[in-house]
């Protein structure tokens, strides 16, 4: 079984995630910024928010890959990865426009949370349900 589902989403992460590393990038060139923020606040967001992707995401990808593997209902497979790739896209523009509170930010990381919760519990229900099975 080819995971399709999730090459697909894991693809659009991909470019979302170029377009903040291309903001940081950009940021850093026009502003001769090598290494570190230099006390400046734009770049420290952009910064934050390329991060802070690449802390949640790729664990979020995994699990999606993992659940379409064990043949979850597409469905939800379709649900989780699209969710997830708004929650960033929310959580991105949130925290790039501002450091403090937000409703892109929180939003954002309350629906990264609430996906990345539903699909591990979902990978444990799965574990069990099979455990059981074959015991």
């Amino acid at each position: 079984m080819t995971p399709r589902i999730s090459l697909l989403i894991a693809s659009l992460h991909v470019l979302l995630y170029l377009v903040l590393t291309v903001r940081v990038v950009m940021h850093r060139n026009v502003h001769k910024i090598g290494i570190g923020t230099g006390g400046d606040e734009s770049l420290s967001r952009k910064v934050r928010v390329h991060a802070n992707f690449v802390e949640y995401v790729p664990l979020g990808l995994l699990l999606l890959a993992l659940l379409e593997l064990a043949a979850i209902n597409t469905a939800l497979l379709w649900t989780f990865g699209i969710a997830l790739l708004v929650a960033r896209v929310l959580h991105a523009i949130g925290l790039g426009g501002s450091a403090g509170y937000s409703f892109g930010r929180a939003t954002g990381a309350l629906l990264t949370f609430a996906v990345m919760l539903v699909m591990a519990a979902i990978g444990i229900g799965r574990f069990v349900a099979g455990a059981m099975v074959t015991a």
